[in-house]
């Protein structure tokens, strides 16, 4: 029911002593038999009334973006208007105010922040475009379209900035630098128009820094105690797709069936994401990349000449092999650390809780 920044956010308000938070999370780590480092934890629910609150809030903001169509002003003759996503992002911020900085909701301001950023950064985008009179793009607007939504995810970031200064909300780190990276590539393909054949190449790039900074925001929480570890937490299910996708897409998993080799190759790649995973203490690598490794063994199982069985093996194997790895990942995760060099190992989290920082 409580997450680890709620006791963090008691020991600070002199709620809890610093001893007795420490003692209460090494008694869950015991009933548990799983150091809480390795739970991966981060707060959805506190309670239905989170679900029912996000539910009013969808409406709320449907409403606003239904009203906000209404203000023609800088719109188009037919089409939407910018203040559909103005109307949404202003809602969210003020009811922001309430939801997460006053009651601290987790799910509601996590859908707050998505719709902030999101509203924002569409309401620019046809604001600009209108502007330019881009409401329908043809060729050789492609520079001018990357150039639009460049700008548009440069104000978009730094909206997303104050929000994080005003609400502290962990997913909005990850929602700032998915708004860089689009940002970054915008310019990239406005740059060099070609490298819009190579798009995918630059997602994984922009997938490698983001994954770096996941890492560095771990790297200051070894212990998985503060707000640090959930910024950690989204920052890593962003890298998680943008690095996966290009490169299994680069195999060409995308087109029809998997060859034997490829298929092999798949799977290898997966049991190195694996041991990266348990290396830094982060499954979204492994769930991310899941829907490639079951479409290659389940080739390799039709090649076989077991047709009819290929998908109820795929997944009794799979589906064994990672709830061994859960409930053995403490262990698996030892074993992969001590095989890494001492001045690696410090600065991954930690493999206990107590263990020091």
């Amino acid at each position: 029911m409580y997450s680890e920044s709620d006791i963090d956010s008691a020991v600070q308000a002199g709620a809890l002593s610093p001893d007795a938070a420490t003692a209460l999370r090494a008694h869950v780590a015991a009933l548990r038999a799983v150091p809480a480092v390795d739970e991966e934890s981060f707060r959805l629910l506190t309670g239905f009334n989170d679900i029912f609150v996000s539910i009013a809030t969808v409406l709320m903001l449907v409403a606003m973006g239904w009203i906000g169509n209404m203000i023609r002003l800088f719109a188009p003759d037919h089409g939407p208007s910018p203040f559909i996503g103005f109307a949404v992002a202003c809602a969210a911020w003020g009811l922001a105010e309430y939801f997460t900085r006053e009651r601290r909701m987790a799910l509601p301001s996590i859908i707050l922040l998505l719709a902030f950023a999101g509203g924002l950064f569409a309401g620019l985008s046809m604001l600009l475009l209108s502007a330019l009179g881009l409401t329908e793009t043809g060729p050789g607007d492609e520079r001018l379209l990357a150039l639009v939504m460049a700008a548009s995810a440069a104000l978009s970031a730094g909206g997303v900035w104050l929000h994080w200064r005003r609400f502290h909300v962990p997913i909005t780190v990850a929602a700032g630098a998915a708004t860089l990276a689009a940002l970054l590539l915008a310019l990239a393909v406005a740059a060099a128009p070609v490298l819009a054949d190579h798009l995918l190449k630059l997602v994984l790039l922009a997938g490698g820094g983001v994954f770096a900074l996941a890492m560095w925001w771990d790297m200051s929480d070894r212990t998985r105690t503060t707000r640090r570890s959930d910024v950690a937490f989204w920052l890593h299910l962003l890298a998680a797709p943008m690095l996966v996708h290009p490169i299994f897409a680069g195999l060409g998993m995308l087109h029809g069936e998997a060859a034997a080799a490829q298929a092999a190759l798949v799977i290898l790649i997966y049991v190195v994401l694996g041991l990266v995973a348990l290396a830094i203490d982060r499954r979204a690598l492994m769930v991310s990349a899941l829907a490639y490794v079951l479409f290659a063994l389940s080739s390799l199982i039709k090649q076989s000449g077991a047709v009819d069985l290929s998908f109820g093996l795929t997944a009794l194997i799979i589906g064994s092999a990672l709830l061994l790895l859960s409930a053995f990942w403490t262990a698996a995760r030892r074993q992969v650390v001590a095989l890494l060099p001492a001045e690696l190992a410090v600065k991954l989290p930690a493999i206990d809780r107590l263990q020091p920082a």
